[in-house]
């Protein structure tokens, strides 16, 4: 029976909004005595100002119980200028396990990971960790920018408890594995955020830690070096350690984890299978995204322009099983141009990115003259692409004036879930370019 690595029991965080200490009492004292007496504070950065306008908003209180509220070390914590990162987080991870933390930015993914890691300290509750923890929560964790990249695995090392020689054996797979290794004698401070990462994770990940937790950090590499990663954590996993895992990919989530936690205000509201989870989530993200609303112009077409744009996914509601068939619909008036218009459009990711370009010209559709209103059918017999929201960017081209018509961005956002694809396959999305997919045209008369 696996014993537990990680035992998190009523872990609450909480931050107090606004000012901070100054780092000195006199100085404190200072910020004190102008504000009782109605001044500016004094250590205000620059540009900034006091709006006494925008009040919180609880009840203001008299003056002589405001200024002992602010004053007492014990001022009440449901306080407006609190807030709770966290509150009442439970969970175990048992030794060997992988488990997938998910949830929207400003969830309390990252907190939790630090109080975790042992960065910052909760509030209130307990966090049992059984072994050595290395730790990868932002880009350059733990790396002094003046040292070399060399130095910095034997500085990280040191801090993980390692000695010099276990450091020195595992040197060269280090710096192998990280791709550095011609700037490895370079000072850190030099090095783009991307080779931050390659070496900070393959530190972290080959010094031999029992648990090792990773945030969203792996975002800045390209996909080759998360791919890379993902197989690592693996090997790590399968070597018996213990893996904590942050991520907005979902296709890492799945095929890396097990088990996930979804976080949600601060708040956990799912702990278990990873595929329950995920279905879970999707439809949290459905609700919010409005998935599988199709595009519907509202204006009476003077010229050549996109009436409708439609997307018949694998399943209802938006959602699309990945390697399955699609199909995109669109409605164009054409007008007096239609033989010298040309039509294409993109599948863009979440940041708006090309993934996937498909393209029609009009000399290859035989078009009717008498016809203005044709419907574009675009089929795809097997469209395989990474879990995650996906939207339409569409383009109607004057070939003849050279010049585009035209263009949507952003419309029929749908979503790629994995269905009963194996874990471990991949679907390949190039970070870099666009690619062309294999797919079938149609067009057809309307009136």
């Amino acid at each position: 029976m696996s014993s537990i690595a990680i035992s998190v029991e009523n872990i609450s965080k909480q931050y107090r909004l606004g000012q901070v200490g100054t780092g000195t009492l006199s100085d404190d004292l200072t910020r004190l005595w102008c504000r009782l007496r109605g001044k500016e504070d004094p250590f205000l950065k620059i540009g900034q100002t006091n709006d006494r306008t925008k009040k919180a908003d609880a009840p203001n209180p008299d003056k002589k119980s405001g200024l002992l509220s602010r004053l007492s070390p014990l001022a009440s914590r449901n306080s407006p200028d609190l807030v709770w990162a966290l509150k009442d987080i439970n969970f175990e991870v048992k030794e060997g396990e992988v488990l997938g933390i998910i949830g929207r930015n400003g969830a309390g993914k990252s907190t939790l990971l630090k109080i975790l890691a042992r960065v910052t300290t909760p509030t209130t509750g307990e966090v049992k960790v059984k072994g050595r923890i290395a730790s990868l929560l932002e880009v350059g964790t733990g790396f002094h920018p003046d040292l070399s990249g060399r130095e910095n695995i034997y500085l990280n090392g040191a801090i993980l408890g390692m000695r010099k020689h276990e450091i020195t054996r595992k040197l060269d797979e280090i710096i192998d594995f990280s791709g550095c290794d011609r700037y490895i004698d370079t000072p850190v401070k030099r090095y783009s955020s991307g080779m931050y990462v390659r070496l900070a994770f393959a530190v972290a990940a080959h010094l031999d830690p029992e648990i090792l937790i990773v945030d969203e950090v792996l975002a800045v590499g390209d996909a080759e070096f998360q791919k890379k990663c993902i197989g690592k954590m693996k090997d790590v996993a399968k070597g018996g350690r213990t893996v904590i895992f942050v991520s907005h990919n979902m296709q890492a989530i799945f095929s890396l984890t097990n088990r996930v936690t979804i976080l949600e205000n601060g708040h956990i509201t799912f702990v278990g299978d990873t595929n329950v989870g995920l279905e879970k989530y999707s439809g949290n993200i459905q609700e919010d995204a409005k998935l599988g609303v199709p595009y519907v112009s509202h204006s009476i077409p003077t010229h050549p322009c996109i009436m409708e744009c439609r997307i018949r996914t694998s399943s209802d509601g938006g959602q699309h099983l990945c390697g399955e068939k699609i199909g995109f619909e669109f409605d164009v008036f054409c007008g007096e141009n239609y033989r010298r218009l040309s039509f294409s459009f993109q599948i863009c990711d979440e940041l708006n990115r090309p993934i996937c370009h498909f393209w029609l010209l009009g000399k290859d559709l035989e078009l009717d003259a008498n016809t203005n209103i044709y419907r574009l059918s675009c089929d795809v017999p097997n469209l395989s692409l990474y879990m995650g929201k996906y939207s339409l960017t569409t383009w109607l081209s004057d070939r003849r004036a050279n010049h585009t018509v035209e263009n949507l961005s952003e419309i029929c956002v749908f979503e790629v879930s994995m269905g009963n694809r194996e874990r471990n396959e991949y679907s390949w999305r190039p970070n870099e370019m666009a690619y062309v997919v294999e797919c079938s045209w149609n067009a057809v008369g309307m009136q």
